[in-house]
């Protein structure tokens, strides 16, 4: 394997056979030692988030595969806290976050116009991945002028947005969990659009009877 990336959170490999591998860390995003799905730096490290990071993954990738939502999975292997995925480049630099309910960042800029834990529906909004400028928030005009995305590629990035997170929501619901905001990248595998990266605390911000799930509470809570 050759190292491509070290990333916060975990590092990429690319493999012999033009898939890459995904190496999950303890590590989580965050600020003076806590927790934050939005924060851009490595904030602490919680023994055993990799393992836990991965087997969310595993869970939420088998789970838009059943349901022909493409996306880069191939197979894990918990030992290792490794995935194995298809080799898809990000599109842009992009993540596109779905907003079901007023919180963190969302709340940072808007206060004086929404309160938190307001319902937002399916709010989809776009941001550059830069931690120098703060992950700044682009809409759609500025994406297609820039040449960033084309109409057709933001357009299906958007609605596979809201469709997996219906997908996911709903399923938390019935775990008694309530997804405030979750956050997704996209690649591509040839011409086809998929879902890449992971799925863990850190891109999702999950509530259990009115109080945030605390990372290493997610997978108990879901698997």
């Amino acid at each position: 394997m050759t190292l491509l990336y070290k990333g916060k959170t975990k590092d990429v490999y690319q493999n012999q056979d033009n898939t890459c591998t995904l190496v999950f860390k303890d590590t989580a995003t965050g600020k003076d030692g806590v927790f934050d799905p939005g924060e851009n730096t490595v904030g602490l490290s919680i023994d055993g988030l990799g393992q836990e990071s991965l087997r969310l993954s595993c869970y939420f990738f088998k789970l838009l595969t059943n349901a022909n939502i493409p996306n880069h999975y191939i197979g894990s292997d918990l030992a290792a806290t490794s995935m194995t995925v298809l080799n898809a480049p990000p599109i842009g630099n992009l993540e596109f976050i779905c907003r079901q309910k007023a919180d963190g960042s969302f709340l940072r800029r808007y206060g004086t116009y929404a309160s938190f834990g307001q319902v937002l529906g399916h709010f989809v909004e776009v941001t550059i991945k830069d931690d120098k400028r703060g992950d700044p928030p682009i809409n759609e005009d500025a994406l297609i002028s820039l040449g960033i995305l084309t109409k057709e590629d933001y357009d299906t990035c958007k609605n596979l947005t809201q469709q997996v997170t219906k997908l996911i929501s709903q399923d938390l619901e019935a775990k008694g969990l309530t997804l405030y905001d979750i956050k997704y990248e996209f690649g591509k595998n040839g011409n086809e659009i998929i879902l890449i990266d992971e799925f863990s605390a850190g891109i999702m911000r999950v509530y259990k009877d009115g109080n945030p799930v605390a990372p290493m509470q997610l997978a108990a809570l879901i698997l």
